[in-house]
């Protein structure tokens, strides 16, 4: 079953490409200058940067991510992105976001 393509904030899409109860997979795509505001969650998070540059803040602490870089953002850490080159990111999330579907 084919998941809409949705638009969270201005310069951002979001898909969901699979999920079950217990994980979920998510493409997200990011314009130059779009943002992922500061937010935390209960889930725990994987990031994957399959194409641009981002520098993701978790905790305070600035982290510049590029092709095939990762990192893993644990529950209740707060977090956000500024996409500096446009480009997508995979992210895995576990348990499901049900407010994603």
């Amino acid at each position: 079953m084919p998941y809409p393509v949705v638009t969270p904030e201005p310069g951002v899409t979001r898909q969901v490409l699979s999920e079950t109860p217990d994980m979920m997979l998510v493409a997200v795509g990011f314009a130059a200058g779009a943002c992922g505001k500061p937010h935390s969650h209960h889930h725990v998070q994987a990031t994957y940067v399959k194409s641009g540059r981002f520098t993701f803040t978790l905790d305070g602490v600035a982290h510049d991510l590029t092709p095939g870089d990762s990192l893993v953002i644990p529950s209740h850490v707060t977090h956000g992105c500024v996409c500096v080159e446009a480009g997508d990111l995979i992210d895995a999330f576990t348990p499901r976001r049900d407010d994603f579907l």
